[in-house]
Protein backbone atom coordinates (compact mmCIF):
# COMPACT_ATOMS: atom_id res chain seq x y z
CA UNK A 1 0.00 0.00 0.00
CA UNK A 2 2.59 2.28 -0.55
CA UNK A 3 2.31 5.57 -2.14
CA UNK A 4 4.83 8.11 -3.29
CA UNK A 5 4.73 11.87 -1.79
CA UNK A 6 1.27 12.77 -2.54
CA UNK A 7 0.53 10.73 -4.67
CA UNK A 8 -2.36 7.48 -3.72
CA UNK A 9 -1.69 4.29 -4.82
CA UNK A 10 -4.14 2.48 -2.99
CA UNK A 11 -7.04 3.24 -3.51
CA UNK A 12 -11.05 2.54 -4.26
CA UNK A 13 -13.31 4.46 -6.68
CA UNK A 14 -17.07 3.84 -7.67
CA UNK A 15 -18.49 4.85 -10.72
CA UNK A 16 -22.13 4.00 -10.61
CA UNK A 17 -22.83 5.19 -14.64
CA UNK A 18 -20.94 2.33 -15.63
CA UNK A 19 -22.92 -0.23 -13.06
CA UNK A 20 -25.19 -2.21 -14.79
CA UNK A 21 -27.91 -5.06 -13.21
CA UNK A 22 -25.93 -8.48 -14.08
CA UNK A 23 -22.74 -6.52 -13.05
CA UNK A 24 -24.27 -5.34 -9.58
CA UNK A 25 -25.79 -8.94 -8.99
CA UNK A 26 -22.42 -10.05 -9.78
CA UNK A 27 -20.80 -8.03 -7.42
CA UNK A 28 -22.48 -9.73 -4.36
CA UNK A 29 -21.58 -13.22 -5.62
CA UNK A 30 -18.21 -12.29 -6.27
CA UNK A 31 -15.63 -11.52 -3.76
CA UNK A 32 -12.87 -9.97 -6.98
CA UNK A 33 -13.73 -6.25 -6.84
CA UNK A 34 -11.30 -6.21 -9.82
CA UNK A 35 -13.55 -7.67 -12.16
CA UNK A 36 -16.29 -5.11 -12.04
CA UNK A 37 -16.11 -2.74 -14.59
CA UNK A 38 -17.92 0.32 -12.37
CA UNK A 39 -15.09 -0.26 -9.49
CA UNK A 40 -11.80 1.24 -10.19
CA UNK A 41 -9.28 -0.06 -7.69
CA UNK A 42 -5.55 -0.26 -7.23
CA UNK A 43 -4.43 -3.64 -7.98
CA UNK A 44 -3.55 -4.43 -4.29
CA UNK A 45 -6.85 -3.08 -3.44
CA UNK A 46 -9.01 -5.46 -5.99
CA UNK A 47 -6.56 -8.52 -5.00
CA UNK A 48 -8.34 -8.65 -1.14
CA UNK A 49 -11.50 -10.64 -0.76
CA UNK A 50 -14.05 -8.48 0.45
CA UNK A 51 -16.97 -9.85 2.73
CA UNK A 52 -20.45 -10.25 1.93
CA UNK A 53 -20.88 -6.73 4.31
CA UNK A 54 -18.20 -4.86 2.51
CA UNK A 55 -19.78 -5.82 -0.87
CA UNK A 56 -23.43 -5.33 -0.03
CA UNK A 57 -22.72 -1.35 1.49
CA UNK A 58 -20.49 -0.93 -2.26
CA UNK A 59 -23.76 -2.22 -3.75
CA UNK A 60 -25.92 -0.07 -1.75
CA UNK A 61 -23.67 2.78 -2.59
CA UNK A 62 -23.97 2.58 -6.01
CA UNK A 63 -27.53 1.69 -6.38
CA UNK A 64 -28.17 5.29 -4.30
CA UNK A 65 -26.33 6.85 -6.27
CA UNK A 66 -27.61 5.85 -9.72
CA UNK A 67 -31.10 6.95 -8.13
CA UNK A 68 -29.73 10.15 -7.84
CA UNK A 69 -27.99 10.55 -11.42
CA UNK A 70 -31.56 9.51 -12.60
CA UNK A 71 -33.88 11.90 -10.47
CA UNK A 72 -31.02 14.47 -10.67
CA UNK A 73 -32.31 16.27 -13.07
CA UNK A 74 -36.12 16.83 -12.12
CA UNK A 75 -34.67 17.68 -8.36
CA UNK A 76 -32.89 20.71 -10.15
CA UNK A 77 -35.90 21.88 -12.30
CA UNK A 78 -38.10 21.10 -9.00
CA UNK A 79 -35.53 23.15 -6.07
CA UNK A 80 -35.41 25.93 -8.68
CA UNK A 81 -39.77 26.32 -9.22
CA UNK A 82 -39.93 25.92 -5.34
CA UNK A 83 -37.00 28.39 -5.34
CA UNK A 84 -39.58 31.12 -7.61
CA UNK A 85 -42.28 30.30 -5.52
CA UNK A 86 -40.91 30.91 -2.71
CA UNK A 87 -39.43 34.25 -3.37
CA UNK A 88 -42.77 35.20 -4.72
CA UNK A 89 -44.61 34.74 -1.52
CA UNK A 90 -41.96 36.78 0.04
CA UNK A 91 -42.26 39.26 -2.10
CA UNK A 92 -45.52 39.92 -1.72
CA UNK A 93 -46.24 39.59 1.21
CA UNK A 94 -47.22 35.86 1.75
CA UNK A 95 -49.69 33.49 0.80
CA UNK A 96 -52.70 35.74 1.32
CA UNK A 97 -51.13 38.90 -0.05
CA UNK A 98 -50.05 37.28 -3.20
CA UNK A 99 -53.65 35.67 -3.84
CA UNK A 100 -54.82 39.60 -3.39
CA UNK A 101 -52.36 41.03 -5.24
CA UNK A 102 -52.59 38.28 -7.94
CA UNK A 103 -56.58 39.10 -8.48
CA UNK A 104 -55.89 42.68 -8.58
CA UNK A 105 -52.89 42.54 -11.08
CA UNK A 106 -50.12 43.96 -8.74
CA UNK A 107 -48.56 41.12 -8.10
CA UNK A 108 -44.82 41.61 -7.39
CA UNK A 109 -41.96 39.90 -8.95
CA UNK A 110 -38.67 38.99 -7.20
CA UNK A 111 -35.54 40.24 -8.66
CA UNK A 112 -33.85 37.11 -9.80
CA UNK A 113 -30.37 38.19 -8.58
CA UNK A 114 -31.49 38.26 -5.03
CA UNK A 115 -33.31 35.35 -4.98
CA UNK A 116 -33.46 33.23 -1.53
CA UNK A 117 -32.24 29.38 -1.37
CA UNK A 118 -34.23 26.86 -0.19
CA UNK A 119 -32.04 26.92 2.96
CA UNK A 120 -32.68 30.32 3.40
CA UNK A 121 -36.54 30.15 3.42
CA UNK A 122 -36.19 27.33 5.97
CA UNK A 123 -34.85 29.95 8.26
CA UNK A 124 -34.71 33.88 7.09
CA UNK A 125 -32.45 34.94 10.05
CA UNK A 126 -29.45 37.11 8.97
CA UNK A 127 -28.91 39.01 11.90
CA UNK A 128 -26.22 38.12 14.26
CA UNK A 129 -27.09 37.46 17.52
CA UNK A 130 -27.15 40.65 19.43
CA UNK A 131 -27.23 38.95 23.05
CA UNK A 132 -23.83 36.94 22.11
CA UNK A 133 -21.24 39.52 22.33
CA UNK A 134 -17.20 39.13 20.73
CA UNK A 135 -15.53 37.43 24.03
CA UNK A 136 -17.93 35.72 24.51
CA UNK A 137 -17.10 31.41 23.80
CA UNK A 138 -19.87 31.59 21.90
CA UNK A 139 -19.56 34.26 19.55
CA UNK A 140 -17.16 32.13 17.27
CA UNK A 141 -19.85 28.99 17.10
CA UNK A 142 -22.71 31.52 16.44
CA UNK A 143 -20.95 33.58 13.78
CA UNK A 144 -19.24 30.12 11.84
CA UNK A 145 -23.21 28.48 11.95
CA UNK A 146 -24.33 31.92 10.00
CA UNK A 147 -21.45 32.39 7.76
CA UNK A 148 -22.06 28.21 7.28
CA UNK A 149 -25.87 29.14 6.50
CA UNK A 150 -25.20 32.03 4.75
CA UNK A 151 -22.84 30.24 1.84
CA UNK A 152 -26.36 28.66 0.71
CA UNK A 153 -26.49 32.03 -0.92
CA UNK A 154 -25.52 33.81 -4.29
CA UNK A 155 -23.17 36.43 -4.21
CA UNK A 156 -25.30 39.25 -3.97
CA UNK A 157 -27.28 38.28 -1.14
CA UNK A 158 -24.01 37.49 1.00
CA UNK A 159 -22.77 40.64 0.22
CA UNK A 160 -25.14 42.27 1.31
CA UNK A 161 -25.61 40.65 4.70
CA UNK A 162 -21.87 40.63 5.08
CA UNK A 163 -21.35 44.16 4.62
CA UNK A 164 -24.79 45.94 5.72
CA UNK A 165 -25.85 43.90 8.20
CA UNK A 166 -22.63 42.13 10.27
CA UNK A 167 -20.55 45.65 9.35
CA UNK A 168 -17.80 43.59 8.45
CA UNK A 169 -15.43 43.37 5.54
CA UNK A 170 -16.71 40.90 2.09
CA UNK A 171 -12.96 39.49 1.17
CA UNK A 172 -14.54 37.35 -2.12
CA UNK A 173 -17.36 34.84 -3.63
CA UNK A 174 -15.41 31.99 -4.83
CA UNK A 175 -17.36 29.09 -7.30
CA UNK A 176 -14.77 26.32 -7.95
CA UNK A 177 -13.94 23.26 -9.66
CA UNK A 178 -15.08 19.72 -8.61
CA UNK A 179 -13.19 16.92 -9.96
CA UNK A 180 -15.78 14.48 -8.45
CA UNK A 181 -18.48 15.79 -10.52
CA UNK A 182 -16.30 17.71 -13.46
CA UNK A 183 -17.78 21.07 -12.93
CA UNK A 184 -17.76 24.28 -10.89
CA UNK A 185 -19.73 23.27 -7.99
CA UNK A 186 -17.13 23.72 -4.89
CA UNK A 187 -18.64 27.44 -3.63
CA UNK A 188 -17.12 29.28 -0.67
CA UNK A 189 -16.77 32.94 0.65
CA UNK A 190 -14.37 34.98 2.95
CA UNK A 191 -15.45 37.63 4.83
CA UNK A 192 -13.14 39.47 7.50
CA UNK A 193 -14.48 39.94 11.28
CA UNK A 194 -12.91 43.63 12.34
CA UNK A 195 -15.21 44.20 16.13
CA UNK A 196 -12.71 41.60 17.68
CA UNK A 197 -8.43 42.08 17.84
CA UNK A 198 -6.92 40.33 16.80
CA UNK A 199 -8.74 40.95 13.43
CA UNK A 200 -10.78 37.36 12.86
CA UNK A 201 -11.21 35.76 9.22
CA UNK A 202 -13.42 33.55 8.22
CA UNK A 203 -13.98 30.80 5.60
CA UNK A 204 -17.23 29.51 4.72
CA UNK A 205 -17.48 26.36 2.39
CA UNK A 206 -21.09 25.52 0.91
CA UNK A 207 -22.89 22.58 2.18
CA UNK A 208 -25.57 20.11 0.84
CA UNK A 209 -28.51 21.68 -0.85
CA UNK A 210 -31.40 19.97 -0.75
CA UNK A 211 -32.15 19.43 -4.16
CA UNK A 212 -28.85 18.93 -5.05
CA UNK A 213 -28.95 15.91 -6.40
CA UNK A 214 -24.74 15.48 -6.99
CA UNK A 215 -24.29 16.83 -3.50
CA UNK A 216 -25.86 13.99 -2.19
CA UNK A 217 -24.13 11.61 -4.29
CA UNK A 218 -21.00 12.76 -3.02
CA UNK A 219 -22.49 12.60 0.64
CA UNK A 220 -23.36 8.40 -0.14
CA UNK A 221 -20.14 7.68 -1.91
CA UNK A 222 -17.64 5.46 -0.21
CA UNK A 223 -15.03 5.67 -2.32
CA UNK A 224 -11.68 6.49 -1.34
CA UNK A 225 -8.10 7.53 -1.57
CA UNK A 226 -4.89 6.49 0.42
CA UNK A 227 -1.92 9.02 1.28
CA UNK A 228 1.09 7.32 2.93
CA UNK A 229 1.41 8.48 6.74
CA UNK A 230 -2.10 10.09 6.22
CA UNK A 231 -4.54 7.26 5.99
CA UNK A 232 -7.66 6.96 3.51
CA UNK A 233 -9.62 10.32 2.73
CA UNK A 234 -12.84 10.21 1.25
CA UNK A 235 -13.33 10.48 -2.60
CA UNK A 236 -15.72 12.68 -3.24
CA UNK A 237 -14.47 15.57 -0.83
CA UNK A 238 -10.98 15.28 -1.52
CA UNK A 239 -11.54 15.83 -5.69
CA UNK A 240 -14.02 18.70 -4.76
CA UNK A 241 -10.94 20.49 -2.55
CA UNK A 242 -8.67 19.54 -5.39
CA UNK A 243 -7.13 15.82 -5.82
CA UNK A 244 -5.70 15.64 -9.27
CA UNK A 245 -6.25 13.15 -12.39
CA UNK A 246 -3.18 11.65 -11.40
CA UNK A 247 -4.38 10.18 -8.19
CA UNK A 248 -2.27 12.82 -6.28
CA UNK A 249 -2.55 15.78 -3.92
CA UNK A 250 0.27 17.93 -4.88
CA UNK A 251 1.70 20.74 -2.82
CA UNK A 252 1.48 22.58 -6.09
CA UNK A 253 0.27 23.08 -9.28
CA UNK A 254 0.43 24.85 -12.20
CA UNK A 255 -3.04 27.31 -12.84
CA UNK A 256 -2.95 29.94 -15.08
CA UNK A 257 -4.57 33.53 -14.36
CA UNK A 258 -7.04 33.30 -17.34
CA UNK A 259 -10.65 33.43 -15.27
CA UNK A 260 -11.75 30.38 -17.46
CA UNK A 261 -9.13 27.89 -16.09
CA UNK A 262 -9.74 25.11 -13.79
CA UNK A 263 -9.51 26.58 -10.24
CA UNK A 264 -9.28 24.42 -7.34
CA UNK A 265 -10.52 24.81 -3.63
CA UNK A 266 -7.69 24.21 -1.64
CA UNK A 267 -4.62 25.75 -3.91
CA UNK A 268 -7.01 29.37 -4.59
CA UNK A 269 -8.15 29.75 -1.07
CA UNK A 270 -4.38 29.04 0.39
CA UNK A 271 -2.89 31.17 -1.68
CA UNK A 272 -5.44 33.91 -0.56
CA UNK A 273 -5.21 33.04 2.84
CA UNK A 274 -1.44 33.33 3.01
CA UNK A 275 -1.82 37.10 1.00
CA UNK A 276 -4.49 38.39 3.11
CA UNK A 277 -2.13 37.20 6.42
CA UNK A 278 0.94 38.84 4.95
CA UNK A 279 -0.70 42.30 4.98
CA UNK A 280 -1.83 41.58 8.58
CA UNK A 281 0.33 39.68 10.47
CA UNK A 282 -1.47 39.80 14.23
CA UNK A 283 -4.61 38.57 11.88
CA UNK A 284 -5.97 34.92 12.35
CA UNK A 285 -8.87 32.52 10.29
CA UNK A 286 -11.21 30.05 11.18
CA UNK A 287 -12.77 27.26 8.58
CA UNK A 288 -16.39 26.16 8.48
CA UNK A 289 -19.12 24.42 6.93
CA UNK A 290 -22.28 22.79 7.29
CA UNK A 291 -22.56 19.35 6.04
CA UNK A 292 -20.73 18.38 2.93
CA UNK A 293 -19.06 21.87 3.95
CA UNK A 294 -17.90 21.10 6.88
CA UNK A 295 -16.20 17.76 5.33
CA UNK A 296 -14.68 20.34 2.95
CA UNK A 297 -13.62 22.59 5.35
CA UNK A 298 -12.11 19.94 7.98
CA UNK A 299 -10.20 18.10 4.50
CA UNK A 300 -8.97 21.55 3.56
CA UNK A 301 -7.05 21.67 7.48
CA UNK A 302 -6.04 18.14 6.22
CA UNK A 303 -4.59 19.74 3.06
CA UNK A 304 -1.90 21.97 4.91
CA UNK A 305 -1.14 19.61 7.57
CA UNK A 306 -0.13 17.16 4.38
CA UNK A 307 1.56 19.48 2.71
CA UNK A 308 3.17 21.13 6.00
CA UNK A 309 1.81 24.62 6.02
CA UNK A 310 3.42 25.42 9.30
CA UNK A 311 2.85 29.45 9.21
CA UNK A 312 -0.67 28.94 7.95
CA UNK A 313 -1.41 26.26 10.72
CA UNK A 314 -0.58 28.76 13.04
CA UNK A 315 -2.62 31.20 11.82
CA UNK A 316 -5.31 28.73 11.97
CA UNK A 317 -7.40 29.36 15.08
CA UNK A 318 -10.18 26.75 15.31
CA UNK A 319 -12.27 24.38 12.59
CA UNK A 320 -16.01 24.39 13.50
CA UNK A 321 -17.94 22.05 11.15
CA UNK A 322 -22.29 21.53 11.83
CA UNK A 323 -23.67 18.47 10.68
CA UNK A 324 -20.42 17.16 9.15
CA UNK A 325 -20.56 13.95 7.43
CA UNK A 326 -17.19 11.10 8.16
CA UNK A 327 -14.02 11.74 6.21
CA UNK A 328 -11.66 9.51 6.56
CA UNK A 329 -10.58 6.59 8.56
CA UNK A 330 -8.73 5.65 11.58
CA UNK A 331 -5.57 6.32 10.67
CA UNK A 332 -6.79 9.57 9.19
CA UNK A 333 -7.95 10.60 12.28
CA UNK A 334 -4.78 9.94 14.46
CA UNK A 335 -2.88 11.99 12.34
CA UNK A 336 -5.30 14.91 11.78
CA UNK A 337 -5.51 14.63 16.22
CA UNK A 338 -1.33 14.86 16.19
CA UNK A 339 -1.21 18.08 13.89
CA UNK A 340 -4.63 19.85 15.78
CA UNK A 341 -3.15 19.48 18.83
CA UNK A 342 0.48 20.03 17.65
CA UNK A 343 -0.88 23.58 16.49
CA UNK A 344 -3.77 24.40 19.14
CA UNK A 345 -5.68 24.38 16.67
CA UNK A 346 -9.84 24.13 17.96
CA UNK A 347 -12.09 21.52 16.48
CA UNK A 348 -15.28 21.54 17.26
CA UNK A 349 -17.41 19.43 15.38
CA UNK A 350 -21.11 20.09 16.29
CA UNK A 351 -23.89 17.47 16.02
CA UNK A 352 -27.60 18.01 16.77
CA UNK A 353 -29.82 15.19 18.10
CA UNK A 354 -30.67 12.25 15.04
CA UNK A 355 -29.23 13.98 11.98
CA UNK A 356 -28.65 11.74 9.71
CA UNK A 357 -25.53 13.01 7.56
CA UNK A 358 -23.24 12.63 10.51
CA UNK A 359 -23.64 9.14 10.54
CA UNK A 360 -22.61 8.47 7.36
CA UNK A 361 -20.69 6.56 6.02
CA UNK A 362 -21.19 4.35 7.85
CA UNK A 363 -18.25 3.08 10.42
CA UNK A 364 -19.19 -0.36 11.19
CA UNK A 365 -16.32 -3.52 11.12
CA UNK A 366 -16.95 -3.66 7.33
CA UNK A 367 -16.10 -0.02 6.33
CA UNK A 368 -13.52 1.85 8.03
CA UNK A 369 -14.88 5.37 8.08
CA UNK A 370 -14.40 7.49 11.67
CA UNK A 371 -15.02 10.57 13.30
CA UNK A 372 -11.93 11.84 15.07
CA UNK A 373 -12.20 14.62 18.11
CA UNK A 374 -14.18 14.80 20.25
CA UNK A 375 -17.83 15.31 19.08
CA UNK A 376 -20.25 18.40 20.78
CA UNK A 377 -23.90 16.53 20.58
CA UNK A 378 -26.80 18.43 21.20
CA UNK A 379 -30.46 16.51 21.89
CA UNK A 380 -33.75 18.16 20.83
CA UNK A 381 -33.60 20.33 24.19
CA UNK A 382 -30.52 21.69 23.36
CA UNK A 383 -28.51 20.30 25.58
CA UNK A 384 -25.29 19.54 25.12
CA UNK A 385 -22.34 17.00 26.06
CA UNK A 386 -19.11 16.06 24.97
CA UNK A 387 -18.63 12.73 23.68
CA UNK A 388 -16.58 10.56 21.38
CA UNK A 389 -19.30 9.39 18.71
CA UNK A 390 -22.73 10.81 18.69
CA UNK A 391 -25.80 7.92 19.38
CA UNK A 392 -27.21 5.62 16.89
CA UNK A 393 -23.91 6.31 14.77
CA UNK A 394 -24.87 4.51 12.04
CA UNK A 395 -28.18 6.10 11.79
CA UNK A 396 -29.87 2.89 10.15
CA UNK A 397 -30.97 0.81 13.59
CA UNK A 398 -34.65 -0.62 13.95
CA UNK A 399 -34.00 0.41 18.14
CA UNK A 400 -33.83 3.63 17.35
CA UNK A 401 -36.34 4.00 14.93
CA UNK A 402 -39.45 4.36 17.35
CA UNK A 403 -37.29 6.92 19.49
CA UNK A 404 -36.63 9.01 16.57
CA UNK A 405 -40.03 9.28 15.28
CA UNK A 406 -41.29 10.50 18.75
CA UNK A 407 -38.75 12.98 19.09
CA UNK A 408 -39.91 14.19 15.77
CA UNK A 409 -43.55 14.63 16.83
CA UNK A 410 -41.92 16.74 19.80
CA UNK A 411 -39.85 18.65 17.55
CA UNK A 412 -42.99 19.63 15.77
CA UNK A 413 -44.61 20.73 18.64
CA UNK A 414 -41.33 22.82 19.88
CA UNK A 415 -41.62 25.07 17.12
CA UNK A 416 -44.96 26.04 17.77
CA UNK A 417 -44.25 27.04 21.39
CA UNK A 418 -40.92 28.15 21.41
CA UNK A 419 -40.89 31.49 20.02
CA UNK A 420 -43.27 31.86 23.16
CA UNK A 421 -40.67 30.48 25.06
CA UNK A 422 -37.36 31.66 23.55
CA UNK A 423 -38.50 35.15 21.22
CA UNK A 424 -40.13 35.87 18.45
CA UNK A 425 -36.75 35.32 16.57
CA UNK A 426 -36.78 31.76 16.86
CA UNK A 427 -40.23 31.42 15.25
CA UNK A 428 -40.11 28.92 12.24
CA UNK A 429 -41.32 29.68 9.11
CA UNK A 430 -44.38 27.62 7.38
CA UNK A 431 -41.63 25.95 5.10
CA UNK A 432 -39.73 24.56 8.03
CA UNK A 433 -43.40 23.50 9.22
CA UNK A 434 -43.74 21.22 6.27
CA UNK A 435 -39.99 19.94 6.43
CA UNK A 436 -40.97 18.81 10.09
CA UNK A 437 -43.91 17.10 8.95
CA UNK A 438 -41.42 15.45 6.28
CA UNK A 439 -39.65 14.44 9.10
CA UNK A 440 -42.28 12.40 11.09
CA UNK A 441 -41.81 9.68 8.25
CA UNK A 442 -37.90 10.17 7.62
CA UNK A 443 -36.32 11.47 10.64
CA UNK A 444 -33.13 12.52 10.99
CA UNK A 445 -33.77 14.63 7.41
CA UNK A 446 -34.98 18.06 9.29
CA UNK A 447 -32.52 17.71 12.18
CA UNK A 448 -29.75 17.81 9.47
CA UNK A 449 -30.97 21.38 8.27
CA UNK A 450 -29.18 24.82 9.45
CA UNK A 451 -32.37 26.27 11.57
CA UNK A 452 -31.27 23.70 14.69
CA UNK A 453 -27.91 24.40 14.10
CA UNK A 454 -28.72 27.88 14.98
CA UNK A 455 -30.37 27.32 17.70
CA UNK A 456 -27.71 25.13 19.45
CA UNK A 457 -24.78 28.12 18.89
CA UNK A 458 -27.48 30.49 20.78
CA UNK A 459 -29.24 28.40 23.26
CA UNK A 460 -27.42 25.41 23.61
CA UNK A 461 -25.93 24.54 27.09
CA UNK A 462 -22.31 22.46 27.01
CA UNK A 463 -19.84 22.02 29.57
CA UNK A 464 -16.44 23.47 30.15
CA UNK A 465 -14.75 22.10 26.95
CA UNK A 466 -12.04 23.86 24.72
CA UNK A 467 -11.47 21.98 21.53
CA UNK A 468 -9.87 19.04 20.73
CA UNK A 469 -6.10 20.31 21.38
CA UNK A 470 -6.70 19.99 25.20
CA UNK A 471 -5.16 16.93 26.47
CA UNK A 472 -7.17 16.27 29.57
CA UNK A 473 -10.34 16.59 27.41
CA UNK A 474 -8.91 14.73 24.53
CA UNK A 475 -8.32 11.28 26.18
CA UNK A 476 -11.59 11.65 28.09
CA UNK A 477 -13.47 11.86 24.69
CA UNK A 478 -11.12 9.66 22.62
CA UNK A 479 -12.28 7.90 19.98
CA UNK A 480 -12.64 3.81 20.22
Amino acid sequence: MACKENVCNDYMVLKPMDAGFVELIRLLISSKLEERSFIECSEEEGREPRNFGRRWLIFVSVVVQKVLLYVRDPMAQLGHMLVLWLNLVSANGGHLMLFIKRLKGEEVQPDPLSLVSVVGNLDSRVELDDKVKAGNKKYEATLCIMASKLSYENQTFIENVVQNHWKMQFLGFYNFWNGYLDEPSTRAFIFQDKKIDPELIVVAFRGTDPFDADAWRTDFDISWYKLKNVGKMHGGFVKALGLQRNNSWPSEIQQQQDSDQKRFAYYEIRKLLKDILQENKSAKFIVTGHSLGGALAILFVAGLAIHEEAWLMEKLEAVYTFGQPRVGDKQFGEFMNEKLEKFGVRYMRFVYCNDMVPRVPFDDKTLFFKHFGPCLYYNSFYQGKVVSEEPNKNYFSLLWFIPKCLNAVWELIRSFIIPCIKGPEYKESWFMRVFRVVGLVIPGITAHLPPDYVNVTRLGSLPSFTGVHDPIQREDYKAD
